[in-house]
């Protein structure tokens, strides 16, 4: 089998971005440009993968990891000058290189696969991805000839108006021939206006030295959206995301409004789950079959069970068990675990705290540090008092402990195993198991005291 090689051209500044990160690190669906099309070309079976990186190199190398070898372009002198920095890689090598942009999210595994199968039934030195265009204003134009091979890229502001009226373009994605493609590189001069490397010049000289140029024509345009600037990013994020909606539908999840839906790529979505209106959900969330989510609630990094309830509700980097509901308007905050069959209610604020099977904390409650045992019932306004200004203490609520409204737990402290806790107390020593604790004043009644205060004498 021919061995296949690719290069991530990553190394432009992005101005049009106007941005301080750098451009292949904006995010699509939650992901980095630049992830999605690794994460695609990852599929394709690669012997070797060089990201060509210049601006903003350290932050992409974080980023990938050690899934890319990284080639260091100084100084962006155009495409061809980018790809010529992989020579020390691969230019000794026998194989097929695919050269793909790191501004071009939304290409598939399957397009570029497509694209190698034709290039090798071709038998081709070189082979472009185009695309039909509806409006290819600024794009390059491929120029076939009778046998449908690319006699040549003409650029949008080189063609005459014959040319112009082609709506196939380049998209800027290719593979090659690998020794081909850098003995022709060498080749590449920068006599032109902008004084720069161009890739396209490749294609000329790989056909000026008898070699076949074929391309292969994607029916889908908008997979080779590049992005340069915020237009191009919402647009690609638009189309990602109606991607992402309808891969999850054709698993069995109902999605009420997709395109009022955000769903990021590395989500999954159990079975017969449905997602209402105005719902983010972000990051490696994974949600159980029978749920039901949203509408205008925001997950990101939780583990949610099957047959549980999140309505108008926020949850990040929290494990949520099953036949839990949640919302409206809680906040389930970072490293909390709601065990199943849970009810958090509205305005409940929960914060690395712990709940047991069947425990409620049904309405205006603020749980912070606190571990809650099972079948505790926490009343209205019940709060646990976790900072002194200095520390953070935690809060421990047995199994089956029963705290009233508006109590104030002043942590380190702990209710024992079925207790109660009367309404309006606050409690700074521990409960026994069982027991009553009642922690507020006595209650006096002073008989005709508005009477006695100036000017409200008993008329």
């Amino acid at each position: 089998m021919v061995k296949r090689y690719a290069v991530i051209l990553a190394a432009g500044q992005g101005t049009r971005m106007k941005s301080k990160l750098y451009k292949v690190l904006h995010p699509v669906c939650g992901k980095p440009m630049v992830q999605h099309v690794v994460d695609q070309v990852s599929k394709l079976g690669i012997e070797k993968m060089i990201a060509v990186v210049g601006f903003g190199a350290e932050q992409v190398k974080e980023q990938l990891g050690t899934r890319c070898e990284y080639a260091l372009q100084e100084e962006q002198l155009g495409t061809a000058h980018a790809v010529m920095q992989a020579a020390p890689y691969l230019q000794h090598l026998e194989g097929i290189t695919v050269v793909v942009c790191g501004d071009t999210p939304l290409i598939t595994a399957e397009t570029m696969e497509a694209l190698l199968e034709h290039h090798r039934a071709a038998k081709a030195k070189a082979t472009v991805l185009t695309a039909i265009a509806d409006d290819p204003t600024g794009y390059g134009r491929i120029v076939r000839n009778s046998a449908g091979h690319v006699e040549k890229i003409v650029e949008h502001k080189d063609a005459n108006e014959r040319e112009r009226e082609i709506r196939e373009i380049n998209t800027g994605t290719y593979c090659f021939d690998n020794q081909t493609l850098f003995q022709a590189l060498t080749k590449v001069t920068n006599h032109n206006a902008q004084g720069e490397y161009y890739l396209t010049d490749v294609i000329e000289i790989i056909k000026a030295d008898g070699g076949i140029v074929s391309a292969y024509q994607t029916p889908s345009f908008d997979e080779t959206i590049g992005v340069n600037d915020r237009i191009a990013l919402a647009e690609a994020e638009r189309v990602m995301r109606d991607r992402i909606c309808r891969q999850h539908m054709k698993n069995g999840v109902t999605i009420i409004d997709p395109a009022c839906t955000y769903i990021s790529a590395e989500v999954t979505i159990g079975r017969d789950t449905i997602i209402y209106p105005g719902t983010v959900i972000e990051g490696e969330t994974i949600i159980g079959e029978d749920c039901s989510i949203g509408p205008h609630s925001e997950i990101k990094n939780c583990r949610i069970g099957h047959r549980t309830s999140i309505r108008h509700s926020v949850a990040h980097d929290s494990e949520i068990g099953n036949d839990v509901t949640i919302g409206p308007f809680a906040h389930i905050r970072p490293l909390s675990k709601i065990d199943d069959e849970v009810r958090i209610g509205n305005f409940v604020e929960v914060k690395k705290s712990t709940f047991g099977k069947g425990s409620k904390a049904s309405h205006l409650s603020y749980i912070g540090d606190a571990e809650v045992g099972a079948d505790v019932n926490l009343g209205c306004g019940s709060i646990t008092v976790n900072y002194d200004g200095v520390h953070k203490y935690m809060t421990k609520i047995e199994d089956g402990a029963f705290v009233g409204c508006n109590v104030n737990l002043i942590a380190p402290v702990t209710i024992g195993q079925g207790a109660y806790v009367a309404a309006g107390s606050t409690v700074t020593d521990d409960v026994p198991g069982r027991a009553l604790a009642i922690a507020r004043a006595r209650q006096v009644n002073k008989e005709n005291y508005v009477d006695r205060l100036p000017g409200k004498k008993k008329s």
